[in-house]
């Protein structure tokens, strides 16, 4: 594990294919700041190959979480009605208040992590996702939603 992420972390995403991974994980179940009833938290986007490693902090809030599933809809919604010229894409935690991933639903999928408020440095990571990351990505989201009181 990397050295800014705490022993035990929980993951709120992982996408992986052979020999390379995605990851965001929470650095704490509780909450950094609560406005409005929206709480936020903080997490690292971890990218782990065998070419390139590296962590970014990434920055949520309680409404990513709901975001999180709609895009994990859509990706499925989109599967169905392929269109290799337009492939879905998606931004998570949307652009531009912190680090954020790209989803590119192609094949195979691309996920870009985006430093865009700090070093502005993009690295994209080709993923052969097997078929049943989606149910494994909302599995995931299901604990960390139980796990942060949302």
């Amino acid at each position: 594990m990397d050295m800014k992420t705490p022993p035990g972390a929980m993951e709120l995403i992982r996408l992986s294919g052979p020999g390379q991974s995605i990851s965001v994980r929470l650095t704490s179940t509780t909450a950094t700041m609560e406005s409005l009833g929206v709480r936020y938290y903080d997490a690292v986007a971890v990218v782990a190959s065998d070419f390139v490693n590296g962590t970014v902090h990434l920055g949520f809030d309680s409404e990513d979480l709901a975001d999180w599933g709609r895009i994990l809809d859509e990706v499925e919604q989109a599967e169905e009605d392929a269109d290799p010229d337009e492939p879905y894409t998606a931004d998570w935690p949307s652009s531009g208040r912190t680090a954020y991933l790209r989803f590119i639903a192609e094949d195979p999928y691309v996920v870009e992590v985006h430093d865009g408020t700090g070093t502005h440095i993009v690295v994209s990571v080709p993923l052969d996702l097997r078929e049943e990351w989606t149910a494994d990505a909302r599995r995931l989201l299901t604990e960390a939603r139980a796990s942060l009181g949302e």
